[in-house]
């Protein structure tokens, strides 16, 4: 295990790197990273095959109230889903694939995480 990153920014920079490598050498494509709207952020947006994959990266020092992927409330997955949607019809090629949100839930100094596959729908938010 690598050391801990000294800042909080650090450390999520750091997850993201594990993550994006974890992915990667799952044979995930990266579109993009760190896509930011007005009102929500995309950590990693990426292309498994035919489908686009938005990941959410969460890093959490102890697994105290659930742990990195329990914090990704409802209010948190429907930021990601207007962000999903924007990102969508900001990139057309793609508004017609198939869709998935991931969670890639790690802690500090972790080389990769637990990557919950579609960790949540659309139909969950509404």
């Amino acid at each position: 295990m690598a050391p801990a990153p000294a800042s909080a920014s650090e450390a999520g920079g750091a997850a993201e790197d594990a993550a994006l490598a974890q992915l990667r050498a799952a044979g995930l494509e990266l579109l993009e990273r760190n896509v930011r709207f007005p009102f929500g952020e995309l950590d990693l947006v990426m292309r498994e095959g035919a489908t686009v994959v938005f990941v959410e990266v969460r890093c959490r020092r102890s697994e105290g109230f659930g742990g990195a992927a329990a914090s990704i409330d409802r209010g948190k997955r429907r930021k990601l889903a207007r962000a999903a949607q924007a990102w969508l019809v900001r990139n057309r090629r793609f508004a017609h694939a198939p869709c998935r949100f991931d969670v890639v839930a790690t802690r500090p100094g972790a080389t990769d995480g637990d990557w919950l596959r579609a960790a949540f729908t659309l139909d969950d938010l509404w």
